[in-house]
């Protein structure tokens, strides 16, 4: 689960949260190798003559696109959020790269976890509401990830010593 709580001291908490990663770097580099090394099959058939440097740089310009998509895939998922409850505060930080890290705290006697089944950018989007504003949390989970992660906040907001 692309989510764990800790305990940082005897009274407060951590919940980090992150992106699910499907291809790790060296699946990655083996699916650019293949697409390589199938690319090249087609071209054993003009080797030797002039045609071969007309279809290399095609070849190329597909390994290097799809190199160039993973690695910005790689940029995306390395977003991560840090939920952090203590005696008496909730907080919450979104860290995006590229971009300035967006903060959210309130008292924790007044936070809660809404979940919309529907209606929400995506099925059973989950979001913490308290002192006067609503931030969504966990919207890059699955949806199986985002209830299990509604229950965990519920719980743990309600009940200031769960472990």
């Amino acid at each position: 689960m692309p989510y764990k709580w800790n305990q940082t001291s005897e009274t407060e908490q951590e919940l980090r949260l992150w992106p699910h990663n499907s291809l790790p770097r060296r699946g990655a580099m083996i699916a650019i190798l293949s697409v390589f090394l199938f690319g090249l099959i087609p071209l054993l058939a003009v080797l030797g003559s002039v045609v071969l440097w007309g279809l290399l740089p095609f070849l190329l310009l597909t390994v290097l696109g799809l190199w160039l998509a993973i690695q910005a895939n790689y940029r995306a998922r390395s977003a991560f959020e840090v939920f952090t409850l203590s005696g008496s505060q909730a907080r919450l930080v979104h860290h995006t790269p590229g971009k300035d890290q967006q903060e959210w705290s309130c008292n924790r006697y007044w936070a809660r976890p809404e979940m919309y089944e529907r209606g929400g950018p995506v099925p059973h989007y989950v979001t913490l509401v308290g002192d006067g504003r609503e931030v969504e949390i966990g919207a890059f989970l699955s949806e199986d990830e985002r209830i299990t992660l509604y229950d965990d906040l519920a719980r743990k907001l309600r009940d200031p010593v769960a472990q």
